[in-house]
């Protein structure tokens, strides 16, 4: 019986090679290899915080999460990183409970509920900066699939904006269209503040999972063509939105839990499989989580290959605002992909773990 390792070394690595054309070129070594595949191929991060834009104009912002960010943190180092490592677009996050977190037992947790109309503000605070990222250039607008394609095509690096928790909507469905139409492409519904729409996944339960206003936000992200991030969600919600959605969901950056190690941020086998039979994505995350090394994040990526396949596993890093982060700065991608082709991914495979994957559930989610 051939083996997967085989399979991955043979025809298939061949095949991949040239596509990229690099069969013709003797001598390769595997760096060299990674930097010709990214410049080749689009490459997208499924979830980031370049330059921590979102603490731009907090006013509430708690002193103990200031240890979450980089210091000397700017969009323009970020951008720069981004270019010089060849990452063609990445979803640029804002984070809609910002002001009411703060760190407890070692992990962000929300220390109040929000005042009425305090969500939507720092809303339009953290998208108006975002989008003042395009305005002045800095950044390439990502608003359809093509985008991306433009991007990889043009030069320069792309942002398609997200929102990491559906607080800002305050269970309103209506407000998905309004964030549409500021550019948002991708939505948590959920983040660090159990608010209207579930449950969130460090944390117990409020309302048994996906609520009657979590689904109408569901519904209206398929109807306006919004990426559903599930990350942070909990496992009953993320069924529950399984159950609702007509389009295929990311989650974006988290791992599977395992015997071997367990942790509130990772998911259970079952649900990423569930997540993959309905056509998603699930990003390799590269958090200090029981790895120290790039090595350990390539060991996390090849088990959510094996264990959902790799046509349903993508990259979200949180640059700029990971725990402990093993890769810290996109200068460092040709070295993960190199890492990837290394261990035996032909070129194939990992233009659709880099990019591929992820543009094909925007993709199916534009439709």
């Amino acid at each position: 019986m051939t083996t997967r390792r085989e399979l991955l070394l043979g025809t298939g690595a061949a095949l991949g090679l040239a596509a990229c054309g690099q069969k013709s070129v003797p001598g390769l070594t595997l760096h060299e290899r990674a930097k010709a595949l990214i410049a080749d191929r689009p490459s997208l991060d499924l979830h980031a915080h370049p330059g921590v834009t979102f603490v731009r104009g907090a006013k509430n912002f708690a002193p103990a999460l200031q240890a979450f960010i980089q210091a000397g943190a700017s969009e323009e180092r970020a951008v720069s990183d981004m270019s010089a490592g060849g990452m063609s677009a990445a979803v640029f996050c804002a984070v809609a409970d910002v002001e009411i977190l703060d760190l407890v037992n070692g992990g962000p947790t929300s220390n109040r509920d929000f005042e009425p109309g305090e969500a939507q503000a720092s809303y339009r605070t953290q998208i108006g900066f975002l989008n003042k990222l395009i305005t002045d250039g800095l950044v390439k607008k990502i608003i359809s699939p093509a985008d991306i394609q433009k991007v990889k095509h043009n030069g320069g690096v792309g942002a398609m904006l997200g929102v990491e928790g559906g607080d800002f909507l305050e269970g309103s469905a209506e407000r998905v269209a309004e964030a549409h139409a500021d550019g948002v492409r991708c939505i948590n519904p959920m983040h660090y503040h159990t608010n209207e729409l579930g449950d969130i996944m460090t944390a117990a339960p409020v309302h048994n999972g996906l609520t009657d206003a979590g689904a109408a936000v569901i519904r209206a992200m398929n109807d306006s063509g919004v990426i559903i991030d599930v990350a942070h969600a909990s496992e009953k919600t993320v069924f529950g939105i399984l159950e609702t959605t007509n389009r295929p969901v990311i989650c974006s950056h988290t791992h599977i839990n395992t015997p071997s190690f367990i942790h509130p941020r990772f998911i259970s086998l079952d649900l990423a499989k569930e997540i993959a039979a309905a056509g998603g994505v699930i990003g390799a995350w590269p958090a200090g989580i029981g790895i120290s090394d790039l090595d350990g994040f390539t060991d996390r990526t090849f088990e959510l290959i094996e264990a959902v396949g790799v046509d349903h596993v993508g990259i979200g890093t949180d640059m700029d605002s990971n725990f402990q982060p093993v890769w810290d700065n996109y200068r460092q991608f040709p070295d993960v992909v190199a890492k990837m082709l290394g261990r035996g991914l032909s070129v194939e495979e990992t233009a659709k773990i880099i990019g591929g994957n992820g543009l094909r559930v925007f993709e199916a989610v534009s439709q």
